[in-house]
C-alpha cells in the first residue's frame, strides 16, 4: 500500500470513527462494492464502505517488494481510455466525475500447440492470422461468423447498462427515442439471454476457431462457451473486433481503478474504513438493519446493505433465522469456480522491450480449455508502465485461470513442508510456458513469488479460493442482487451475467439503483451523456 493509500484509509477511518451510522453500509471493497457505493454516494446517500483488508479493491490489487509493484488484479482491460464507452467501469468512473490514465496497446502472443503467435485485436489481424494459419475457407468462415453476429453487438450497444433498473425494466430510464430504439432490438437481445457456445456452433465448424472461441469465454468468465453468457461475448466481440480496437492497460495497475473509486465514493461524501471486518449483517424485523464488525462494533445502516461478499460467505454473516431455509440451501449449493494459481517475477530486462504485454499458452485444446493447468497467462505490465519496476527490469505476473482445483490443497497448511513441495510442483508450469519466448528467464531472474488457491482465499477472503459463482448461462436467469431481506442488496461477480470486470460493475451500479428512485437515475443519465432528453 502506497503513502497515498495509507493516508486516505487513516482520513477515512477517522471520519468513520466519528460518525458509526449511514444511510448504506457496502460490506466489501471489490470492485461491485466500490461502484456501488460510489453511485450511491453520488446520489446523495451517505454511505460507509467496511473492508476486511488493508487497503481497497478485493481481486483487482497489486502489492509491492522491495523496488517491485506487481499486479495481481484483472489483465485484460478494454474502454477505459476514451469516451463514450460501453464498458460499464468507465460510465461508473465518469458518473462518479473520475478518469483512470491508461496505455492503450493492440497486440498480444499466443503460445498454442500451433505455434508461437501475435496478434493484433480487431477484426483485420486476427482474421489475416487465421488465413496463414487455417487456409482461405477458416478465414472466410470467421468473417461470416463476425457478420452473423454484428446485429447482436449492435444491439449489446443500444443498452447503456448504468440505465439497468432492477425489477422495473430497462426502458424506463432512457430517453424516448432510446427506448423505441432498444425496443426494436428487443429480439436480439432476447437471443443472447442464454449461453454462446450454441450461437458458435451455429456458424463456426474449424476446429481451431471453435477453440479460439472456448478460449476467450473461458478467459473472461472462468467458463467454457457452453456454459457463457451470450451477451458477455456480444460485449467483447464488439469491442475486441472493430476497426479501431484496442486494449487499455490502467498506469498504476489495477489498485489505481480501485483508488479511483475511492477518489468519487469520497468526493461525493462516502467514507471508506478498512481492517473492519464484518461479522454478522444485523436483521431488526426483516430487514437489515446494520453490521457488527469481528471486535464487537455495531454500526447502524438507515436504508440498507449492499453486501459484495460471495454467495457462500453471505450465508456465514446471517442469523439462521433471518431468511428462509430454502434460500439459505440455494446459496449454499451456488457452483463454484475453480481457483488460481498465481506466479510474480521480477527480472532483468532492459531488453525485452520487443514482447507483447501479454502471453496466453494452452497445453493441448483436446484436454478441454477449463482442465487443469491447461492455460496460463503471462502478463509483464512493466513493459507499459515504468512506474512498476527500477529501469532495467520488469515484473512479470502469471496465473492459471480458473482451472486450479481446490481439492489438491484441502487440508495443507501454508508453510508447510508438503505445501511448499505442491506449490513448486503445480507453479512448474508457469516456467514451462515462460521458456516459449523467454528461453533465459532463469538467468534474468531477480524474486520469484508463488501463489496457491490457499493464498487466494487467505487474502482475498473468498470460499475455497475460488474465481467466483460457476452460474452457468446455459442454465436460466443469473440469480440477481436481491434477498429475502428487506433492504439486503447483493453485487460482484455472478449477480449480473458474467463473473469479470465489467458485469461485476452493472451490478453495482444496480445495487445502488435499488435504494434510489428512477428520476434520479434518468438525471444522472443524462448528465453523463448516456440517456437523451
Amino acid at each position: 500500500m502506497n503513502g497515498r493509500q495509507s493516508e486516505a484509509n487513516l482520513h477515512s477511518i477517522a471520519a468513520a470513527e466519528a460518525s458509526v451510522d449511514a444511510d448504506l453500509i457496502v460490506v466489501g471493497s471489490g470492485l461491485g462494492g466500490l461502484c456501488a457505493a460510489a453511485i450511491a454516494a453520488r446520489h446523495g446517500l451517505q454511505v460507509l464502505v467496511l473492508e476486511a483488508h488493508t487497503a481497497p479493491g478485493g481481486a483487482a490489487h497489486g502489492f509491492r517488494r522491495g523496488p517491485y509493484h506487481f499486479e495481481s488484479g484483472p489483465s485484460l482491460w478494454s474502454g477505459l481510455g476514451r469516451w463514450p464507452s460501453t464498458n460499464p467501469l468507465a460510465q461508473v468512473l465518469r458518473a462518479v466525475g473520475e478518469t483512470v490514465p491508461v496505455a492503450q496497446y493492440r497486440d498480444w502472443g499466443l503460445l498454442l500447440p500451433e505455434g508461437n503467435l501475435r496478434v493484433e485485436v480487431g477484426t483485420g489481424p486476427f482474421l489475416a492470422l487465421v488465413r496463414d494459419l487455417r487456409g482461405p475457407a477458416a478465414a472466410l468462415e470467421w468473417s461470416r461468423f463476425l457478420e452473423a453476429l454484428r446485429p447482436s453487438c449492435e444491439a449489446a450497444r443500444c443498452l447503456p447498462l448504468l440505465a439497468l433498473r432492477p425489477g422495473a425494466g430497462m426502458a424506463t430510464t432512457l430517453g424516448g427515442g432510446q427506448a423505441l430504439r432498444l425496443l426494436g432490438q428487443a429480439g436480439r437481445l432476447a437471443g443472447l439471454g442464454g449461453a454462446f457456445g450454441p450461437i458458435a456452433r451455429r456458424h463456426l465448424r474449424d476446429p481451431f476457431l471453435l477453440h479460439w472461441v472456448d478460449l476467450l469465454c473461458f478467459l473472461i468468465s472462468g467458463l467454457a462457451m457452453d456454459q457463457t453468457s451470450a451477451a458477455a461475448m456480444a460485449t467483447l466481440f464488439g469491442e475486441w473486433f472493430e476497426p479501431d480496437a484496442c486494449l487499455d492497460y490502467p498506469i498504476g495497475g489495477s489498485a489505481a481503478v480501485a483508488e479511483a473509486l475511492v477518489r468519487g465514493l469520497e468526493r461525493h461524501g462516502g467514507r471508506l474504513r478498512t481492517g473492519a471486518p464484518v461479522a454478522e449483517i444485523l436483521v431488526e424485523q426483516g430487514r437489515a438493519a446494520g453490521v457488527r464488525l469481528a471486535g464487537g462494533e455495531a454500526l447502524t445502516a438507515r436504508r440498507g446493505v449492499i453486501a459484495n461478499t460471495s454467495p457462500w460467505d453471505l450465508l456465514a454473516l446471517l442469523p439462521d433465522a433471518a431468511v428462509p431455509a430454502r434460500w439459505r440451501r440455494r446459496q449454499a449449493a451456488t457452483p463454484a469456480c475453480a481457483s488460481f494459481l498465481h506466479w510474480h517475477l521480477a527480472l532483468r530486462g532492459a531488453d525485452l522491450e520487443h514482447l507483447p504485454i501479454h502471453h496466453v499458452w494452452v497445453g493441448d485444446w483436446q484436454r478441454g480449455i477449463g482442465a487443469e493447468r491447461n492455460m496460463v497467462v503471462l502478463s509483464m505490465p512493466s513493459l507499459l508502465d515504468s512506474s512498476l519496476a527500477p529501469e532495467g527490469h520488469q515484473v512479470l505476473h502469471g496465473y492459471t485461470p480458473a482451472n486450479e482445483p481446490w481439492a489438491l490443497w484441502q487440508g495443507l497448511e501454508r508453510g508447510s513442508a508438503a505445501y511448499e513441495a505442491l506449490k513448486a510442483e503445480r507453479c512448474s508450469v508457469f516456467g514451462d510456458a515462460l521458456e516459449r519466448v523467454l528461453p533465459d528467464w532463469r538467468e534474468r531472474l531477480v524474486l520469484e513469488l508463488q501463489g496457491t488457491p490457499l493464498s487466494h482465499r487467505h487474502y482475498l477472503r473468498t470460499h475455497r479460493g475460488s474465481y467466483g459463482p460457476a452460474w452457468p448461462a446455459d442454465r436460466g436467469p443469473f440469480p440477481g442482487g436481491a434477498t429475502p431481506i428487506e433492504g439486503l442488496v447483493l453485487c460482484g461477480a455472478g449477480v449480473f451475467p458474467g463473473i469479470g470486470v465489467p458485469p461485476v460493475a452493472v451490478s453495482g451500479a444496480m445495487a445502488a439503483h435499488r435504494f434510489v428512485g428512477a428520476r434520479q437515475q434518468k438525471h444522472l443519465l443524462e448528465e453523463i451523456g448516456l440517456r437523451s432528453a
